[in-house]
């Protein structure tokens, strides 16, 4: 097939990718012209050998550690070598959501560039940083990807995680921008077309349980304390729980999701004990697909939001 989505993930982000994966072809009326792929880090034997070996990132020397919950990252540079760089590509993060129909970002006109994204926000979207969470990838043009490589130059102190992440090692001319409702970070509108649970500390299927991601170590007193943190006490010391969404249409919608994955069997009750026993997922996730109401059918909004809706929030 000419068309696919990638969803890359680990061990830890389980979970998220199946409902990513899922989420595709629910919310697609031409979901028979595009196929769905879990990308899965236990897969790539490159990843597990740096384990404890240091890297480059952001300027700094850093750990790698397999058991991060973002060490999936390095295959969103996948896809365009497992379709021999052929065809089109969408390739997302495990907590990214359809909301929208996949197949207009799939279909459209690309023009002359090879990598259609969005720019990140903040102060890394200030220095020019791209979110290659989601990206759009014409394959024939990424012919230069050869993301084992790249990895290996990362503990070689040549090439610097950060750049790579932010699409800094690319020509600037071979990316455009789309639009920011197909990456939306933590915002769902009647515009969004991806949901993008971006802040790691509010994933909904994460609220309550002990924070196992890794913050950034910047180049600043807090990034100086952090580090001492770390050095003093371990990875996660100190780094207290996952909070809830601010928005509890993030987690309705989330949980919505897995509800009809259940029913679908695509995922299975025992499926989300073992995830909560190892503290992936929340423990009073049965709870909450308790009280969740349905999701509305396909083709109307998910959250059941009308076109009078949709047309006030334009």
């Amino acid at each position: 097939m000419e068309h696919k989505v990638f969803i890359h993930t680990n061990h830890k982000q389980w979970l998220g990718a199946v409902v990513a994966a899922y989420s595709m072809k629910r919310n697609s009326p031409n979901a028979d012209k595009f196929e769905v792929e879990i990308i899965h880090h236990k897969d790539y034997p490159w990843l597990h050998q740096r384990e404890g070996q240091e890297y480059l990132r952001d300027g700094q020397r850093r750990v790698w550690l397999n058991d991060d919950l973002q060490s999936f990252t390095p295959l969103r540079f996948m896809p365009p070598q497992l379709m021999n760089y052929q065809g089109r590509a969408v390739v997302v993060d495990p907590d990214v959501f359809a909301v929208g129909d996949v197949w207009e970002l799939l279909s459209r006109d690309m023009g002359d560039a090879g990598i259609l994204c969005r720019p990140r926000t903040g102060k890394k979207g200030k220095e020019g940083c791209l979110a290659s969470s989601v990206m759009l990838l014409d394959n024939a043009k990424l012919t230069h990807w050869k993301p084992e490589e790249t990895f290996a130059k990362l503990f070689e102190f040549e090439v610097d995680y950060m750049d790579w992440i932010c699409l800094k090692l690319e020509p600037r001319e071979l990316i455009e921008l789309f639009e920011d409702e197909w990456n939306d970070f933590d915002r769902l509108t009647p515009k969004t077309k991806m949901l993008h649970t971006t802040k790691r500390k509010t994933q909904p299927w994460k609220t309550g349980l002990p924070v196992d991601f890794r913050p950034a170590e910047k180049k600043n007193l807090w990034g100086l304390l952090l580090r001492a943190r770390r050095h003093l006490f371990g990875e996660y010391a100190f780094l207290g729980h996952y909070k809830p969404h601010p928005d509890p249409n993030i987690e309705r919608y989330f949980f919505g999701l897995v509800k009809e994955c259940l029913e679908n069997g695509l995922v299975t009750e025992d499926d989300i004990r073992r995830e909560m026993a190892q503290n992936h997922v929340r423990h009073d996730a049965f709870e909450v697909l308790e009280r969740i109401e349905p999701l509305a059918p396909p083709p109307g909004h998910p959250l059941g939001w009308d076109s009078a809706a949709q047309k006030q929030a334009a």
